[in-house]
């Protein structure tokens, strides 16, 4: 076993979820995942799906979600595919408009953009901000507003997979990825006493760095340590049994407490770094 592999099951324990619980959380309830044909998304269905949720599955790629709802179904699952590529603001709204005939009981908004770009090499692309801001604040919140209503009725759930570097002080490169998680996170966490007095659970999950596409790009990754999806699903599925507020992985309570203290010599440490990457 690799140091790396040790590093992993430290910081990132496994956790196993009872299948009956997880059954009697989900079964015949109606859930809709976004960002369900890869990674997160795509175990988690595929969980849920085995527990007997009747699952709504939402991301850009119809063939990869029509493949995933027939392997559910043939496994005695009940999935349907409702293709929507979220930074298609008009898109999103033709969902909106059907979502509360679906009535889903839990929304989970999994899907996600993440974009790792220097300041001075963003100028022209402003697309990066409207983008990540479209896919990880703007369009959930949408389908969330649209689902409220029959949550309400039936005592729902909402989970957001955000990141754990929302709790963490901003670094640089990451600002337009960071400012739409962030956004989602307090829109949400605002809302969530209002929610909660009228019976829908709301839940916020800060992941840590998980091994999936999306972080393929960034090759500093390679060899950084990260949750594998099976994992991270694993923790949503738990999410839905105890239907507790947060989540996050157990190293993060201690230094989101640190944060603040450490806010000066970090940001002298990063400007630090940027000084010496431009000599």
């Amino acid at each position: 076993m690799t140091a790396s592999t040790l590093l992993e099951r430290f910081l990132f324990p496994h956790q196993a979820v009872s299948a009956q619980a997880l059954r009697r959380a989900v079964a015949g309830r109606t859930v809709l995942i976004t960002g369900a044909s890869f990674g997160i998304g795509e175990q988690l269905a595929r969980q849920i799906g085995s527990a007997g949720g009747r699952l709504l599955l939402v991301a850009r790629t119809a063939s990869r979600l029509e493949a995933l709802a027939e392997e559910i179904t043939a496994a005695g699952g009940t999935a349907s595919v409702y293709p929507c590529d979220l930074n298609d603001l008009a898109a999103v709204a033709a969902l909106a408009e059907r979502l509360p005939a679906f009535q889903p009981d839990i929304v989970i908004s999994n899907a996600g953009k993440s974009i790792r770009r220097p300041m001075m090499d963003s100028l022209d692309r402003f697309h990066d901000i409207t983008r990540t801001n479209n896919i990880n604040f703007l369009s959930p919140a949408r389908l969330i507003l649209a689902a409220l209503p029959g949550m309400v009725e039936r005592g729902g759930q909402i989970v957001s997979v955000s990141a754990a570097n929302v709790l963490l002080p901003p670094a640089p490169y990451w600002a337009a990825y960071q400012a739409s998680k962030t956004g989602f996170d307090q829109w949400l966490r605002s809302a969530a006493p209002e929610l909660r007095a009228r019976g829908v659970a709301v839940t916020s999950i800060y992941l840590p760095l998980v091994r999936t596409r999306m972080i393929a790009p960034t090759r500093f990754y390679d060899g950084v340590p990260a949750m594998q999806p099976d994992q991270a699903a694993m923790r949503i599925a738990a999410s839905l049994i105890t239907r507790r507020r947060a989540w996050a992985p157990w190293w993060l309570s201690p230094v989101h407490v640190l944060a603040p203290a450490l806010r000066t010599p970090w940001d002298a440490w990063t400007d630090r770094q940027q000084r010496r990457a431009l000599r």
